[in-house]
């Protein structure tokens, strides 16, 4: 077998996954529209009350719009693929949020600017106004919920992160309504309000920032998604040690590498081994667009085998499934002397159906290499499941565990 074989798919070659890209766009077109109304709202609340936290909510709204324009452009062309960008534009959204991090810190600049040396006039306020400014708050408050979860199942982070800005609303239109209600009461609040205001802007405005620039950096994936991997890797039967994993974001994309060892010598099993550890990683993992296995044949140190007892004293069973016990002996290669002797009980003895097959693979998870058996299993489901997996089957007339082992080390005995 080659010593490295790369196993890799792309995401839309495999069926059955689904593309969010439509999704996302209609959200970006009504983060639009929602913009477009705060804005109009606040500005009017602000011409006709004077208040500079207004004036900075509706800033604040300006600087949004144009995000999310900025958002659906990204969303556009993050879905292209070309000669020149063979791995795709993911990226753009990732560029995309890191944009909206900009404007926001711009936001914050332009409320701070006018908070601390803008001049105050004369402010109004009426109940209309407290009515539109509540449901400035409520507006993005709505909407925000579903965004965010609309950009979670699509794992999209410009979706995300407008969403995550629009939470802000909640607080700064909250923060400008108890200045209204201040300004009623003759207290004028309006620099502390904006200056508040910046507190949240400038919060939410590194968040993104950083989140941002991890991905455009090619920072590693969260280790929780990578031990979730691991443990799929080492969950296969033909697996043998995991050299190393490697994964990073590309926009809502996943990107994942891993070298590893198996206990399979055939180069169509092994071929097929690695194609069922990228299928499980697909089935756990969500929005991979590309798994590349690197794998080649373990060196092991020790074999171990697998005997199906009748009681627990060493004899053999006639029968595989309905065996109560197994032994399992693991031989050194060095000098043939016995590493590890255990007796475990049958877990599937009791079922009444498939239980042949249930409990080879429940010796394929302890790591079985070769199975010891007085009963012919060939062309049956347990003798496909050993098979399929590397694991060699051999047959004996012996009638207990020590003359199987010494006959099966003395000299070499054909697989059934």
């Amino acid at each position: 077998m080659s010593t490295d074989e790369i196993i890799s798919t792309s995401h839309d070659q495999i069926q059955g996954q689904k593309s969010y890209g439509p999704v996302v766009e209609r959200w970006g077109w009504m983060s639009i529209g929602i913009n477009i109304l705060l804005s109009a709202l606040n500005l009017e609340i602000a011409l006709a009350s004077g208040s500079l936290a207004v004036t900075s909510e509706m800033v604040h709204n300006l600087v949004d719009l144009m995000a999310a324009v900025v958002l659906l452009i990204g969303l556009r062309i993050s879905q292209r693929k070309s000669k020149s960008f063979p791995y795709g534009l993911y990226k753009i959204e990732n560029v995309v949020s890191v944009m909206l991090s900009m404007l926001i810190f711009l936001t914050g600049y332009e409320i701070t600017r006018d908070a601390i040396v803008g001049s105050l006039g004369p402010t109004t306020v009426n109940p209309w106004f407290l009515v539109g400014v509540a449901f400035s708050a409520i507006i993005p408050m709505v909407f925000s919920h579903f965004e965010l979860r609309a950009g979670r199942m699509a794992n999209s982070p410009s979706l995300i992160a407008s969403a995550t800005e629009y939470r802000i609303h909640i607080f700064t239109s909250g923060i400008v309504f108890v200045s209204l209600i201040a300004h009623y009461f003759g207290l004028n609040l309006d620099r502390i309000a904006a200056l508040l205001v910046v507190v949240f802007i400038i919060r939410t405005g590194w968040e993104l920032l950083k989140d941002g620039m991890r991905v455009l950096l090619d920072a590693s994936l969260d280790p929780d998604t990578l031990s979730q991997v691991r443990e799929l890797i080492e969950s296969d039967p033909a697996t043998d040690q995991i050299h190393s994993l490697t994964g990073r974001n590309s926009g809502r994309y996943r990107f994942l590498e891993a070298e590893i060892t198996l206990r399979i010598t055939d180069l169509k099993k092994a071929h097929d081994a690695s194609l069922r550890i990228e299928q499980a990683i697909r089935e756990k993992i969500p929005y991979v667009e590309r798994v590349l296995i690197h794998y080649e044949p373990s060196s092991p140190e020790s074999i171990c085998y697998a005997f199906p007892l009748a009681n627990p004293n060493g004899d053999l069973s006639d029968h595989f499934g309905e065996a109560p016990y197994f032994e399992l002996v693991r031989i050194k290669l060095s000098n043939g002397e016995i590493d590890r002797q255990e007796i475990l009980q049958n877990p599937y003895r009791g079922l009444a159906k498939a239980k042949g097959i249930l409990v080879a693979e429940w010796l394929l998870s302890q790591k079985v290499d070769k199975v010891i058996l007085k009963e012919l299993i060939q062309g049956k489901g347990p003798g496909y499941v050993f098979v399929n997996s590397g694991v060699e089957v051999i047959y004996t007339k012996t009638i207990s565990v020590n003359q199987a082992l010494k006959e099966t080390l003395d000299k070499p005995v054909p697989e059934g």
